[in-house]
């Protein structure tokens, strides 16, 4: 999958594309059912599948508020690649917002892209003051010349799927429900950064993740599969605030522990999938019992999941530069 940023990027206009716009934040199933339907529409059409994005989600832009997300632009982008997406064109949302609904079809749909078909998800919205709907893009697909289809809504039961639902399910802890609405286990992805180094001195070297805006579960240990280089390493991922060694008002951080794994990670974005809680965080009153209890949910993971790593077909992580 080739990413650009921003129509102007574009070396030429794609074959025979077709298109779908939104934030997709969690790239949950039914932003996945939007995506498919554009993937296949293309493959019929012998042409291209492209997903236009946002770097900043719309809801944050609109609101000012602080950036908040299931999933980060990496991480989004990444989930596209491998739903098979041929182009993701990220847009800057402050300044396609300020269109018309007419002007952003005419300009960034019919003579940027040259777009051939239009997949639209339920209740999607666009141009200035989100004027614009499926019924005018429609209307004006007969104008410019392209299809224009409609996906219908994902259900959890009785509730449709949206990225408000699924991040309310993460942060309250319901890895099973998110990961059901989700089609995936709930991951994070973030850069390795420098910690303390306080995990391998006990002997359990951890890599500390900058997580770049993304929302995590509950604070705990929690059971983990890190994908790297192709390959699903069993791990174990710690979210708080270290109380063993730090202050109550200490920043809460986020540290994965790879069973058997001594390479340098720095620099490097990895992906978690989160599998089950093993426990809440707890203060201990030394290193030595903090040692012990590391020991006991490594035994544990490894009991419940077994030893071996699991070769995959997933792509390699995305490496920062």
């Amino acid at each position: 999958m080739k990413t650009l940023c921003g129509i102007k990027e574009l070396p030429k206009k794609p074959t025979r594309p077709v298109i779908t716009i939104g934030g997709f934040d969690g790239v949950h199933r039914g932003h996945q059912a939007v995506i498919n339907e554009t993937v296949n529409w293309a493959r019929e059409m012998q042409g291209e599948s492209i997903v236009l994005t946002f770097a900043a989600h719309p809801r944050n832009v609109l609101s000012g508020s602080a950036p908040s997300f299931i999933t980060s632009l990496e991480h989004r982008l990444l989930l596209f690649q491998r739903l098979d997406v041929s182009l993701a064109i990220i847009l800057d949302f402050g300044e396609v917002s300020e269109m018309s609904a007419e002007h952003f079809v005419k300009g960034i749909i019919s003579e940027s892209l040259g777009a051939k078909g239009w997949v639209m998800g339920p209740n999607f919205a666009f141009g200035k003051d989100r004027k614009g709907d499926f019924t005018l893009a429609s209307a004006l697909s007969k104008k410019y010349g392209f299809e224009i289809r409609s996906c219908p809504a994902v259900k959890h039961g009785d509730e449709t799927i949206s990225s408000t639902l699924v991040k309310e399910s993460i942060l309250q802890g319901d890895l099973e429900k998110a990961k059901s609405m989700l089609g995936r286990s709930v991951t994070l992805m973030g850069t390795v950064v420098e910690g303390s180094g306080r995990g391998a001195r006990l002997g359990f070297p951890t890599a500390n993740l900058d997580l770049h805006h993304e929302i995590r579960p509950p604070n705990g240990v929690y059971a983990s599969i890190v994908k790297l280089d192709g390959r699903d390493f069993l791990s174990l991922t710690s979210i708080g605030t270290r109380p063993t060694f730090e202050a109550e008002e200490a920043e809460e951080v986020v540290e994965v522990y790879i069973i058997d794994f001594d390479q340098s990670l720095y620099g490097k974005d990895l992906e978690v999938g989160f599998l089950f809680k093993l426990r809440d965080e707890i203060r201990f009153k030394s290193a030595d019992a903090l040692r012990a209890q590391m020991d006991k949910d490594k035994k544990e993971v490894q009991r419940r999941l077994g030893k071996k790593t699991l070769t995959r077909q997933d792509p390699p992580p995305i490496m920062r530069t």
